[in-house]
């Protein structure tokens, strides 16, 4: 299926160019550990994007015939620096965040990252304790970085594998990379102790479905309860990936389809607003998870805020606008004043795009004709 024309694409360099204006509110909003939104959901995760590039060309993320040659991507001055994300992050966590996953693009394109993931470490929490470090990757550059990244104070890595055919793989990250690369990296990162390790397979009906039951068999014989295999349905996020329902493979066949060969054993979530569903082999072989935000929202604890590499602050994977921070760091603004407005923003979410739209509304054939533009996952992580 053709992807969408170039000319529905929220160009990176626009994305937000007249976003909700960031000012420091009248009434100061206090850090005390504990930020609610309109709809009574806490702050605990902030996801960093760190670059807007990746090495990959993922039809379902950045698809080539949009993400080619000639494509704009943000030039580096705009970027915030590694001491900028720290000093938000720093913010964010005295209002309650205990997580913070690097994302991207390919996070692990950003030169240095070890400097931040070093800055970040020193964080605490208003009760003293360190910050959950976790970052996404491609897993293309695992392989020689797991061992640095863990030295700097990564705590866990989540790889991105679609598949475990070569073939399938390299016609779905479109650039001809071998699977067994990120295999390698896989390996790296367990021998390093960035686990438990979360490999994360989008499924997309008709292309990679039948390798479901090989990626649940593979990563049981290998790696056992050290590898968390999760299934996340194609997700109609961004303007650039021809979302079509038809599309979607339910969790619920994928879990059928596993149980079949391996039964299954429902789990407890670990958090609150934790995104997937949890379930362990009954003969002890490990767990895999669903995540299921097209058949199964999960808007109604969501605790997540994304901030973009050049710092604007997202509230949903799927808003189409950002609150821009930037100014408010390169500016005068104290600590104080830009933590009031953090506070202010969030206190002001109602998002809940998952649960709005719902599966019996997401049944048209292309999401792009009529749903609004959306930022593109590949500008703000998944």
């Amino acid at each position: 299926m053709k992807n969408s024309s170039s000319s529905t694409v929220i160009p990176i360099t626009q994305i937000g160019r007249t976003p909700p204006a960031v000012a420091v509110p009248d009434i100061a909003v206090p850090a005390t550990g504990l930020l609610l939104d309109r709809l009574g959901r806490p702050l605990t995760d902030l996801r960093i994007s760190v670059t807007d590039r990746c090495n990959f060309r993922c039809s379902y993320c950045m698809p080539k015939d949009v993400f080619d040659k000639d494509y704009k991507y943000l030039p580096h001055s705009a970027l915030l620096s590694f001491e900028e994300m720290t000093r938000l992050a720093r913010l964010f966590a005295a209002h309650g965040v205990r997580k913070i996953r690097l994302t991207g693009g390919e996070p692990l394109l950003r030169k240095n990252i070890e400097g931040l993931i070093e800055q970040l470490a020193e964080i605490r929490t208003p009760d003293g304790q360190p910050l959950a470090l976790t970052l996404t990757t491609n897993g293309s550059l695992l392989a020689r970085k797991a061992a640095t990244l863990k030295a700097a104070g990564l705590q866990r890595v989540t790889v991105s594998l679609d598949s475990l055919d070569d073939a399938v793989f390299r016609h779905m990250n479109d650039v001809d990379f071998p699977v067994a690369d990120v295999l390698a990296g896989i390996d790296a990162a367990q021998a390093a102790g960035l686990g438990p390790i979360k490999v994360n397979m989008v499924v997309k009906r008709g292309t990679n479905e039948q390798e479901i039951l090989p990626m649940a068999r593979y990563f049981r014989e290998h790696h056992g309860g050290n590898v968390v295999l999760r299934f996340i349905e194609y997700m109609d996020v961004g303007a650039t990936n021809g979302w079509r329902m038809d599309e979607v493979l339910p969790s619920a066949d994928v879990i059928a389809r596993i149980a079949e060969e391996f039964p299954l054993v429902p789990l407890e979530a670990t958090t609150p607003g934790e995104t997937a569903q949890r379930w362990a082999y009954a003969d002890g072989g490990g767990e895999i998870g669903v995540i299921s935000s097209v058949t199964q929202a999960f808007c109604h604890d969501c605790s997540r805020a994304r901030l973009s590499t050049e710092g604007k602050l997202y509230l949903c994977l799927f808003a189409s606008a950002g609150h821009d921070l930037r100014p408010l760091l390169r500016g005068a603004a104290s600590d104080d004043d830009i933590s009031s407005a953090i506070g202010h923003i969030w206190q002001g979410r109602a998002d809940r795009y998952s649960e709005l739209r719902g599966p019996d509304h997401a049944d048209r054939g292309d999401a792009n004709d009529k749903a609004p533009r959306r930022v593109e996952m590949s500008y703000i992580g998944g």
